[in-house]
């Protein structure tokens, strides 16, 4: 089996912290989102080779790649043109040869990929019942459970089946036929949609399992990336060093080994990198860089990033790496 992993984004949503690190490896409870999901890639054990679609600052994703996940053969091309998903996937034609897992990695998944292994249809699609449905694209099914189409952003409840951006597709040769159908169209606002080529595999008799996840953790964007935070929390990654003085923890925490604390009150929902220094301050809901120093603050849904210096600042604040803002507070 094959990977597609596109990652060309910018990640303008979360700036100012993406235009220093990828979209993808920006932490949540002290680890990239994208790792998060290549390690349920890596359990899966079937994988002859992981595609990504790099673009922004794709050294830094190429880099982290070789170094975390050496044991699984990578190739890297570079979507110099960013003109939708469809033309992102068709990039990598020249190397599936094989079924094809397509992930995009700017979300957190719960579901047993394994299932894979005893699809017997075209492809699967995997979705999450949403409330805020007109937000979405969402997948619509016949009795059988199959995809019938996807409908964007619907103004009524035509489903409620989010498509999350998690795809097993077995009949590969088909997909890029319809990707190929799909490049030569007009393109669908301003972009060629990869769902598009699915809803031409459907057209010509290709059948689609839909399954729901059992859970879907957003980080496109600073709010989403701070509740998946908590979430990823509240589900056991929460730790703190041994030892830690100085700070009042109200868990649930994620605090590397290698920062100081005095006078501090920090949690729930806080994750703190190492060499990070806390003083006279109280964090909570907060995801704060390696290497950063935190004096006289009370912050709260904030994201401050590695090697920042923040001082007397109460409220909400969304700080890149190496940067430095002083208050009166």
């Amino acid at each position: 089996m094959k990977v597609i992993i596109p990652l060309a984004g910018k990640g303008t949503r979360l700036r100012p912290h993406t235009h220093t690190v990828p979209k993808p490896m920006l932490k949540v409870a002290g680890k990239p989102v994208m790792d998060y999901v290549l390690d349920d890639v890596r359990k899966l054990g079937n994988v002859d080779e992981v595609v990504y679609i790099t673009g922004h600052l794709k050294g830094t994703v190429e880099q982290h790649v070789r170094e975390k996940y050496a044991d699984m053969k990578a190739t890297f091309i570079e979507q110099v043109v960013q003109d939708g998903t469809a033309g992102a996937v068709a990039l990598a034609k020249s190397r599936v040869d094989a079924p094809v897992l397509i992930i995009f990695v700017d979300t957190i998944f719960d579901t047993d990929l394994s299932v894979i292994k005893t699809s017997t249809d075209d492809g699967i699609i995997w979705t999450k019942d949403v409330e805020d449905y007109q937000r979405f694209g969402v997948v619509v099914t016949d009795a059988n459970g199959h995809m019938t189409k996807i409908v964007e952003k619907p103004t009524t409840p035509i489903s409620k089946r989010a498509n999350i951006g998690l795809y097993y597709i077995r009949n590969w040769k088909l997909l890029y036929e319809g990707i190929e159908y799909v490049l030569t169209q007009p393109k669908n606002k301003g972009e060629y949609y990869l769902t598009d080529a699915f809803q031409y595999m459907i057209d010509h008799g290709a059948k689609l399992k839909v399954i729901d996840v059992a859970g879907w953790y957003d980080a496109g964007k600073l709010d989403t990336l701070l509740d998946t935070n908590r979430v990823v929390l509240e589900r056991g990654r929460a730790r703190k060093p041994a030892g830690l003085t100085g700070a009042t923890i109200i868990e649930p925490v994620y605090i590397e080994d290698g920062v100081s604390c005095d006078g501090a009150t920090i949690g729930p929902n806080v994750s703190i990198g190492t060499g990070s220094v806390i003083r006279n301050s109280s964090l909570r809901d907060t995801v704060v860089g390696a290497g950063t120093t935190i004096t006289g603050c009370a912050l709260a849904n904030s994201m401050l990033g590695d090697h920042v210096v923040v001082e007397g600042l109460q409220g909400e604040v969304s700080v890149g790496d190496h940067s430095e803002v002083r208050g009166t507070a």
